[in-house]
């Protein structure tokens, strides 16, 4: 039998939950049809936390379907509070319209344009919530939704359990999407919300609105909150959030990370944020598991940087970790050759490097063996680099622990 949207979507494990799958499933095997994911801006790059939905969206596109992408010029001078325990910082208008440009191009390198009948709409939810006039709205809108309701969902109600504050303004945003909705299915014809496990409350609302304001039938998708085996949240790591922006997080950086994933999540994280076919992660599935991290980071970083920044990365992974030579694409930092000849303190270099943040950290790591230089490990807290270190290159290669180096090059 041929593959759907729905048991593709399924199988990659991207379900959670559905306001009403059968239904839905008829209505996509018959039709084509324009289905919207928002996304707030409140930064200047999306990050991984945001790639299961990126994914949702390609899949669309595989099976013929259009998507909408809504950046949130309007909600985001909001902010949504699920999952927060306070309020976002406001950004201003400039601050918004900046990120919204940059996002867009995120989306331009993951989705297809080519196709006028699948490519991306692009919608900003400011152009017409940043014309409602408050008493129509609270008449024409508002009078659709009960605080009793309001209050029942968790993005208000375990804020309140916390005893943490929610103002007004932020408890008004679910309405806000929820119109959101309504003005896409209206405008767009769109027919199908996709959001996160937290979104359900808020994409509810907007089924149950339309319905009640136009009559329609339209429906709500959600994916699981993805977490890594480790327990960590997905995006996350010691150094901060893995952007999906070159300028914000080199490619090898990006690889890096993919190459780094814990055993226990490879095979998930294949299935779901890779193109490879089920049967072709099937087919490779009993590999040895470093081969199959590796597949994981190229096919991750291919998806985003291309086939060559995935190779590039590869092959210095190798020369850094293979061959214990320096790999041509890791972090570099510049250092004036007339200061080195007068030597810098180890310490004082591993914090330039910032890959710890205080002394204390580097006497510890040296005095177990943490720090290195040029692959030897660092004995001595007290000896100073000099230019007599570096190689015929004039570069030097300090690394703290197995996968965090630094390469410093003199000039």
């Amino acid at each position: 039998m041929e593959s759907s949207f729905l048991s593709e979507f399924k199988k990659r494990d991207y379900f959670n939950q559905c306001t009403n799958s059968e239904e839905l499933e008829t209505l996509m095997n018959k039709n084509k049809i324009k289905a919207y994911i928002g996304f707030d801006c409140t930064a200047s790059s999306l990050h991984v936390g945001s790639l299961l939905q990126i994914m949702c969206l390609r899949m669309l596109q595989k099976y013929g379907h259009q998507p909408i992408v809504l950046l949130g010029g309007g909600t985001t001078r909001i902010g949504d509070p699920s999952g927060k325990d306070e309020t976002r910082k406001i950004l201003s208008e400039k601050e918004i319209g900046k990120n919204i440009k940059n996002i867009e191009k995120v989306f331009k390198i993951y989705l297809k344009t080519n196709n006028p009948k699948t490519k991306p709409i692009f919608v900003n939810n400011y152009k017409w919530l940043g014309k409602l006039n408050y008493i129509k709205f609270l008449r024409d809108i508002g009078k659709h939704f009960t605080i009793n309701k309001m209050l029942s969902f968790d993005s208000v109600k375990l804020r309140l359990d916390r005893e943490q504050s929610l103002s007004y303004m932020e408890f008004n945003y679910m309405i806000l999407q929820a119109y959101d909705f309504l003005e896409l299915n209206k405008s767009k014809n769109c027919v199908m919300q996709i959001g996160g496990s937290d979104q359900w409350g808020n994409i509810v609302n907007g089924v149950e609105l339309i319905k009640r304001h136009s009559s329609k039938q339209v429906f709500g998708l959600t994916t699981p909150l993805i977490t890594l085996a480790s327990g960590a949240k997905m995006g996350k790591t010691e150094k901060g959030a893995v952007w999906l922006d070159e300028k914000l997080l080199s490619s090898y950086d990006y690889w890096q990370f993919w190459r780094n994933t814990d055993d226990r999540d490879v095979l998930k994280f294949l299935k779901m944020f890779t193109d490879m076919e089920l049967n072709k992660i099937e087919e490779v599935k009993d590999k040895e598991i470093n081969d199959l991290k590796v597949l994981l980071a190229n096919e991750a970083t291919t998806m985003l940087h291309g086939k060559k920044a995935a190779q590039k990365a590869e092959e210095t992974a190798k020369k850094t970790f293979g061959k214990g030579s320096f790999g041509d694409d890791l972090p570099t930092i510049n250092l004036n050759k007339s200061n080195i000849d007068k030597g810098i303190n180890i310490i004082e270099l591993v914090l330039l490097s910032n890959l710890l943040s205080s002394k204390s950290e580097v006497r510890r790591s040296i005095k177990n063996n943490g720090i290195k230089i040029n692959n030897n490990p660092v004995t001595d807290d007290k000896i100073d680099i000099k230019s007599k270190d570096f190689n015929n290159e004039n570069i030097l290669k300090l690394s703290f622990g197995k996968k965090k180096h630094v390469i410093f090059k003199l000039n």
